[in-house]
C-alpha cells in the first residue's frame, strides 16, 4: 500500500500530538517495511528525519501557489496530489483531514485524540472552538475509519458528533521506546546534578493549564507543610494559568519547593527518562484527557504514577495506578505520602506498572493500526 500521512506535527511539535506522530510512523515503517509510506509537511525541521527509513519519502508543497499558502495546501489542494500519486490511505493524525477527500476517490483515516474544547469551551479562544469543531466534525463524518485513541475518546465522539459506533475503533498509542531503557543510579544523579536537581522530588509533566490542575498539586503540598517537605519538579509551559500558580506558591511559601525546569534550561529529550526515573512519583491529578501520555512514559520508566480517577486514567494506568479524586487536595497529598511511607507498595507500583505498560508497546500499536488500513 501507499500509505500517506498529515505529518505537519511529526515536524513542528515537540509534545503529545507530535510524540503520537513520530512513533506511530516510525513504528509503521519498522514493522511493516512492505509498504510505502509518505509523509506530506508544509515544511521539514529537525525535529524528525526519515532517512533511516527507505521506505519513507517526506512531500512538500511543490506549486509556487502552494508553497506561498502552505496552509490551504495541506487542508485542501493536497487532494489532488493524493489521487494522481496513487495514494491508498490517507491518515490524519491529529483531528482533521483535507477537506474534499471524501470526493476523490483516496480512503481516509483520522485520529482523534479527545473533545476537550467541547467538554471546557471556555478554557479555549472562541474563534480556536469554532475551527476545531468545523475541522472534527468533517473528520468523523467523512473520514472512512475513525481511530479514538481511548474508550473515553470514542464515546465523546459519539454523544457530540453523532458518529456511528461501528466507524471508531479504539486504537491505544504508544510512546518512544526510549522510556523502556531503565539507568543505573549513577546516570540518573548525573542527570540530577546537571540540571541542579535534588535528591529527591515529585515529577509533573505537561502544559500548565487549568485542566491539568497544577495548582491542586500545590494545594496538597501545602497541606502536607513541615509533614512531606519534597520538592515539585515541573516540566512544562504555561502562560496566564502559569502566574496564576506562581502567584499561588508565592503567597504560601511554596516557591522553594517548586523547579521551573524550562526556566532553568532545555532538557535534552534524550534526559526525559532520567527524568522519570529519577522521582518518586510523577503527579498526574489532571481533570480530563484524552489518553495522558506521561502516564504511559511513568509506568515505561518503572516510575509511581498519582492520577485521577474517571476519564480515561484508568485505560491507561490499568491496575498500576494509585488513583485520586483531583478536585479534593487531601486524597492527593493522601497518594503522596502513601508513596513515600509505604516502600513496598511503591515498589509494587513499578512492578505493576511495567507490566501494565507492555500493553501498549509499539508493535500492538502498530498492528492495530495496520489491521484498520486493511479494513479498507
Amino acid at each position: 500500500m501507499n500509505i500517506a500521512f498529515d505529518a505537519k506535527r511529526a515536524y513542528q511539535n515537540n509534545t503529545g500530538l507530535g510524540n503520537y506522530s513520530r512513533t506511530l510512523i516510525s513504528s509503521l515503517a519498522t514493522y511493516y517495511p512492505q509498504h510505502n509510506y509518505y509523509l506530506y509537511a508544509p515544511k521539514l525541521t529537525n525535529m524528525y528525519t526519515t532517512d533511516v527509513y527507505p521506505n519513507m519519502q517526506p512531500v512538500l508543497p511543490e506549486k509556487r501557489l502552494h508553497r506561498w499558502f502552505r496552509g490551504a495546501w495541506r487542508s485542501k489542494y493536497v487532494v489532488g496530489e493524493l489521487a494522481a500519486k496513487g495514494i491508498d490511505i490517507y491518515h490524519g493524525l491529529s483531528h482533521e483531514i483535507p477537506f474534499g477527500i471524501h470526493e476523490s476517490g483516496v480512503k481516509s483515516v483520522v485520529t482523534m485524540h479527545d473533545l476537550i474544547f467541547e467538554r471546557y469551551p471556555a478554557q479555549y479562544n472562541p474563534i480556536d472552538v469554532q475551527t476545531y469543531r468545523r475541522k472534527a466534525k468533517y473528520a468523523c463524518r467523512y473520514a472512512d475509519k475513525v481511530i479514538a485513541i481511548s474508550e473515553q475518546t470514542k464515546q465523546d465522539i459519539i454523544q457530540y458528533y453523532k458518529t456511528p459506533a461501528e466507524k471508531i475503533q479504539v486504537v491505544y498509542q504508544s510512546c518512544d521506546e526510549s522510556f523502556a531503557v531503565t539507568h543505573d543510579k549513577t546516570r540518573i544523579g548525573q542527570m540530577k546534578e546537571q540540571y541542579g536537581l535534588p535528591a529527591s522530588y515529585f515529577l509533573y509533566v505537561g502544559s500548565i493549564v487549568e485542566r491539568k490542575n497544577l495548582l491542586g498539586i500545590l494545594q496538597a503540598m501545602l497541606q502536607l507543610k513541615g509533614e512531606v517537605d519534597l520538592p515539585l519538579v515541573v516540566l512544562g509551559g504555561g502562560s496566564s494559568y502559569k502566574n496564576k500558580v506562581k502567584t499561588f506558591a508565592q503567597k504560601h511559601d511554596l516557591s522553594g519547593r517548586i523547579i521551573w525546569l524550562n526556566e532553568k534550561a532545555r532538557i535534552a529529550d534524550a534526559d526525559v527518562p532520567l527524568l522519570y526515573q529519577g522521582a518518586e512519583a510523577l503527579l498526574y491529578p489532571s481533570i480530563f484527557e484524552g489518553f495522558g501520555i506521561p502516564i504511559l512514559e511513568a509506568l515505561w520508566s518503572r516510575t509511581p504514577v498519582i492520577t485521577s480517577a474517571g476519564s480515561c486514567f484508568g485505560e491507561t494506568g490499568g491496575d498500576a495506578a494509585l488513583y485520586v479524586n483531583p478536585l479534593q487536595p487531601a486524597t492527593i497529598a493522601d497518594a503522596m505520602k502513601k508513596v513515600l511511607n509505604e516502600k513496598s507498595f511503591a515498589e509494587e507500583m513499578r512492578t505493576k506498572g511495567w507490566a501494565h505498560a507492555q500493553l501498549f508497546s509499539r508493535d500492538k500499536c502498530a498492528a492495530a493500526v495496520m489491521k484498520v488500513y486493511e479494513s479498507l
